[in-house]
């Protein structure tokens, strides 16, 4: 059994404990758990979108940039730095995605 403290406002509160007496603790629980599932899916699914673009653009798959770019190799352009940053916002998601699974 886990016992949560939350830190909310009261009006989230009163909210969360009205909604509590009408649903199973368990089920409640779980329908965030997937919820947050579905979101990191989508983000992943729009990351990998916008890796596509860069790859299609330069002529190169994400993982040899990105080691290229943690090498200095690659220069430090605007763009770079943008990709370089997607490249970790996608697999720091795909991380999350598999520790709740």
């Amino acid at each position: 059994m886990l016992n949560l403290k939350l830190h909310i406002q009261p009006q989230t509160e009163k909210r969360l404990k009205k909604i509590l007496t009408y649903t199973d603790e368990d089920i409640f629980v779980q329908n965030i758990i997937d919820y947050q599932i579905k979101e990191l899916q989508k983000g992943i699914m729009n990351l990998r979108l916008d890796l596509k673009e860069f790859e299609e653009k330069y002529g190169i798959s994400s993982e040899k940039f990105y080691q290229k770019f943690e090498q200095g190799i690659s220069g430090d352009n605007e763009e770079f730095i943008v990709w370089s940053g997607i490249y970790e916002m996608f697999h720091e998601n795909k991380q999350k995605l598999s520790e709740l699974r």
